[in-house]
């Protein structure tokens, strides 16, 4: 089954890897940032072997998004995105993963989820049962 692993942040500057702009991240020294960024880039070879990894998008900064509503037939469109937390939508990832719990193992494993939050959902393909 595939699954949607949502990255979520709160960093202080927006840039990709967004967990390396997180507060704590940013009071870590070298050695502790070199150690997420080879954690995180151990887990992108890992998934990438195995098969596991079918695709993944880095966002640009939530000031650049536009949220799309239409109330009374009238399109309003608002500037940023409407969340009601501290945490923004940096990226995701898409897994395809034999069990949930593979992909729960597999969120754990951002450096992001140190941090912040990875939200894992389950992708639908259309047929009866995932309706």
């Amino acid at each position: 089954m595939k699954y949607l692993l949502m990255i979520y942040s709160n960093p202080r500057t927006w840039g990709h890897p967004i967990f390396l702009r997180t507060a704590e991240a940013l009071e870590l020294d070298d050695a502790g940032r070199a150690g997420l960024l080879a954690d995180f880039e151990a887990l992108l070879t890992e998934i990438s072997d195995s098969g596991e990894l079918v695709g993944a998008q880095a966002l640009a900064d939530p000031l650049t998004s536009r949220a799309v509503r239409v109330r009374d037939g009238e399109r309003v469109v608002t500037d940023g995105p409407f969340v009601e937390s501290k945490e923004q939508l940096a990226g995701y990832f898409v897994v395809d993963c034999a069990t949930p719990e593979r992909a729960e193992e597999i969120a754990a494993r951002f450096p992001d989820a140190r941090f912040a939050a990875v939200e894992v959902r389950p992708l639908m393909d259309g047929s009866a049962p995932d309706l």
